[in-house]
């Protein structure tokens, strides 16, 4: 039988134990450590590319041409950057640019530019072209915007710096530092790659902070992320650029504003004949009209009948409209040339009739021309206003997209060129409705023009309103279908007719106008109509008066009669005064 023989086998020591124990303690800890420790990237990125980089607003938006002593830049950068209402006329092959008061046409390769039509002679084009880029040069637009420029050394960049700008400048503090600190970095972290390197006292201009960091920029255009501890701040700098305002001196008219048109069609209306008018202030009669390709306008105006206004206190703001013809509109608008033609008319009748102002209305227009009108409207005042014209325009409340009467007016714009925009608050229910109801409603005004004035200072609005009604006829067919119709009434005829058929109107809440209606059992047809009068004139002036608007216009004098002009007094307390 074999022996089996046992050995006791030895136990680890404590201190051998220990021992792993930190050992591997230590392994992970300085595993952990080297994932974790931010050991600084010395990855080097190009911050600039190309040549002669454009540094504005932090960044590098594109590329300047440097062409002997002047600097180009590119058309697109303007736009994007500084003036999106620039615009390049393909046809002059001419860069437009309009300010409160100037227009300058910066013809391609020609060594003159224009500005309200006057030739300025250069050293060189203002305008170049380069490899499919429209480029323009940058001294002369120093004249028209608050910006200004350097060249910067060593990397060549144009910095274009604008009125306002804001930054702290600083410098470099850091002593016994390891260089790899005072890369300016990508990103605030010391693992982001670098765009350049930092020395002491070097200046700097702290443009932003995030946590721990500065973003500085170096005087060569160069930025990047610096641990704040490594720069000192020193003083805030912001860039004043001092620009000559000149403002138009338009004709002034004491109070609030009340317009009345004159609705002239084929011959001005006999003067002796008009009432005086309470309260009325300026009249606008229709008196031109596009009815050319090339921007000819029609003009039936009448010195006399200006005189004759003038004489009684009121300004004559003759109306040039776009016969509501979108295809006309568009081949007259579309090109510098034609748009030109138009306003040069425009000043030469305003000159031969006496003119005080110049009231647009353009209506159905394709939505897509819409930028096509607010330019004719850039391109227009400085001129008017040079010539001492009050400028107006009539828009309608928005009603939609793709809508030729309404979705083209670029409201906001607008009212920024114009003095005035004339809100034509009617034809809630249109001649061609095909349901009965108010030309204008006074909840449906209101509600529009709260919207209204989210984009137009309230200072630059003026309330239209009607002075007439339709007279709405439902008829009840053989087949038992009913038909719409309706036909336009002055305030005198609704008086007639309400006497003629013996009616007393009663008061409509929803329209917050009186409601007239009468069943004709002859004609199996029944006649609505609500009522234009002093109860919903008064309401509209009341309007006027509470949302503190420039004033009212009215559609039109002819369908009036004495008592909408009292019904219009605007109460002067509330209404905003003019200057």
């Amino acid at each position: 039988m074999a022996q089996i023989e046992y050995q006791k086998k030895k136990s680890l020591s404590p201190k051998w134990i220990l021992g792993g124990l930190m050992i591997a303690i230590l392994f992970i800890a300085s595993s952990i450590l080297f994932l974790l420790y931010p050991f600084a990237s010395k990855e080097r990125l190009t911050y600039f590319t190309e040549k002669n980089p454009i540094l504005f607003e932090g960044s590098q938006r594109g590329n300047a041409l440097i062409e002997g002593d002047s600097i180009f830049l590119p058309l697109t950068f303007m736009q994007e950057n500084i003036d999106n209402s620039i615009i390049y006329d393909e046809k002059s092959k001419s860069i437009i640019i309009t300010t409160a008061e100037k227009v300058i046409q910066m013809p391609t390769d020609s060594l003159t530019f224009f500005v309200n039509q006057q030739p300025v002679e250069l050293q060189v084009s203002p305008i170049i072209s380069k490899e499919g880029k429209i480029y323009v040069a940058l001294d002369p637009l120093l004249a028209y915007y608050p910006i200004q420029f350097k060249i910067l050394e060593e990397t060549g960049a144009v910095w274009i710096q604008k009125n306002g700008d804001h930054y702290v400048q600083g410098d470099i503090t850091a002593e016994d530092v390891h260089p790899e600190k005072l890369r300016l970095r990508l990103n605030p972290s010391l693992k982001a790659p670098y765009t350049t390197e930092m020395s002491k006292k070097e200046t700097v201009m702290i443009e932003a902070e995030e946590e721990d960091y500065y973003l500085v920029r170096k005087e060569n255009g160069i930025s990047g992320y610096i641990n704040k501890k490594y720069v000192n701040k020193n003083k805030e700098v912001t860039i004043t650029i001092s620009q000559k305002n000149e403002t138009a001196s338009i004709p002034n008219i004491n109070g609030p504003i009340h317009l009345t048109w004159e609705a002239v069609y084929t011959k001005n209306p006999d003067h002796t004949q008009i009432p005086d008018m309470t309260g009325v202030n300026v009249v606008s009669p229709t008196w031109f009209s596009l009815t050319g390709n090339d921007g000819t306008i029609s003009n039936i105006a009448s010195l006399e009948y200006s005189k004759w206004a003038q004489s009684k206190g009121y300004q004559v703001w003759g109306l040039f409209s776009n016969s509501f013809d979108p295809v006309l509109t568009h081949e007259a608008l579309k090109d510098f040339e034609t748009r030109q033609k138009i306003i040069v008319q425009l000043l030469h009748f305003s000159q031969m009739y006496q003119l005080q102002g110049i009231n647009f209305d353009i209506e159905n227009v394709y939505p897509a021309d819409g930028p096509l009108v607010t330019q004719l409207m850039r391109e227009a005042a400085p001129y008017l206003h040079e010539a001492g014209l009050v400028v107006s325009m009539d828009i309608t409340f928005y009603a939609g997209e793709n809508n030729n009467w309404s979705s083209f007016y670029e409201r906001d714009k607008l009212a920024s060129i114009v003095d005035y925009l004339i809100i034509m608050a009617y034809d809630e229910h249109s001649g061609s409705s095909p349901v009965a109801g108010s030309v204008s409603s006074l909840p449906w005004v209101e509600t529009n023009l709260q919207n209204l004035l989210k984009e137009v200072p309230k200072e630059k609005l003026i309330l239209g309103v009607p002075l007439y009604t339709r007279l709405w006829k439902e008829q009840i067919n053989e087949d038992g279908t009913t038909e719409v119709s309706s036909q336009s009434m002055s305030m005198a005829k609704v008086k007639e007719w309400l006497a003629e058929k013996g009616i007393q109107p009663v008061y409509d809440e929803a329209s917050g106008q009186n409601y007239a209606e009468y069943h004709a059992e002859d004609e199996n047809a029944t006649y609505k109509l609500w009522i234009e009068d002093e109860l919903s004139l008064t309401k509209r002036a009341n309007l006027t008066a509470n949302y503190q608007l420039a004033g009212m216009a009215s559609w039109s004098r002819a369908f009036g009669d004495q008592t909408a002009w009292t019904a219009m007094s605007i109460d002067p307390n509330k209404a905003v005064t003019q200057k």
